[in-house]
């Protein structure tokens, strides 16, 4: 692991974080310019252009819940998981800052505050997680054309899932862009949900991959050899 790909972790999740919460900031002091397909639409580009962008340099995780499962999987090494998931905090919290000093009237920054039940949306968020990392470790190995095509496959998902899950939970599936404005607005009520639910899917998906596939994905030992393609998250 070098400098170079923790940087790219920060910039990565910086943007994901600031387009994504952004628009859902920006939307409610619209009044609903932007609307709830497009707050979902903007999600699934900015994850789809952070793959594409920062890929080649870091795998573009943008997601403590999927450098989690890569670890378990065996293709991110164990010495650079928690380097990464500070990066990734980082990354959130300064754009939450950002957001906060730009719009500094609005009380949750873009943050995900469940509207059902916390044992529903829990359920709803490890599901949400789950869906979104099985389809990172389908896409991301295998033939080159499917390869290629991952960071647009993976914001697609994203979007699908903000599109219908958006107004229960939020669909965060990232502890990162859940904990960068709820620490900035002070909303933390809901935060343990946001990280344990995401984390235990993406884990889940490593499980059932596992089950389903008879290949055997390359073992990373070192970062800059063979980075994991990601996303994501709503």
């Amino acid at each position: 692991m070098k400098l170079k790909h923790l940087i790219a972790e920060i910039l990565g999740t910086f943007m994901l974080v600031f387009a994504g919460t952004g628009a859902v900031v920006i939307n409610q002091a619209s009044g609903g310019a932007i609307t709830h397909i497009g707050i979902a639409l903007v999600f699934g580009l900015i994850v789809t252009v952070v793959v594409y962008t920062y890929g080649e340099s870091s795998g573009a995780h943008i997601n403590p819940a999927v450098t989690i499962a890569l670890w378990l999987s065996k293709r991110f090494p164990g010495a650079s998981v928690v380097p990464y998931i500070i990066a990734q905090c980082i990354g959130a919290i300064a754009a939450s800052m950002l957001l906060s000093a730009m719009y500094p009237a609005n009380e949750s920054l873009g943050g995900t505050i469940p509207s059902i039940p916390a044992s529903y949306a829990f359920i709803f968020e490890l599901l949400l997680t789950w869906w979104l990392m099985t389809v990172i470790l389908h896409v991301t190995v295998g033939e080159k054309e499917k390869v290629v095509l991952a960071g647009a496959i993976i914001g697609g998902v994203v979007a699908l899932e903000a599109l219908f899950a958006g107004p229960a939970t939020g669909a965060s599936m990232n502890p990162a862009r859940s904990l960068g404005p709820a620490l900035i607005s002070g909303q933390l009520s809901h935060i343990w949900l946001y990280i344990l639910a995401p984390i235990l899917g993406a884990s889940l998906a490593v499980f059932t991959y596992a089950l389903t596939t008879d290949s055997n994905a390359n073992d990373v030992n070192e970062v800059e050899e063979i980075p994991e393609v990601q996303e994501n998250n709503a």
